[in-house]
């Protein structure tokens, strides 16, 4: 009994992962958009951060 909690246990935590994981991705592809966005509209002499 102890074995299948252990188990069922250890796929949640790894399901979890991978949703984390997954939406993470999707956050940064749209922080990068945004970024190229914003790139190109105010072109290269007058950016809108100070990097």
């Amino acid at each position: 009994m102890i074995a299948l909690l252990l188990v069922l246990l250890l796929l949640l935590v790894l399901f979890g992962v991978g949703f984390t994981a997954h939406v993470l991705w999707w956050i940064a592809l749209a922080v990068l958009v945004i970024w190229l966005l914003g790139f190109l509209v105010r072109g290269s002499g007058n950016r809108w951060y100070r990097w």
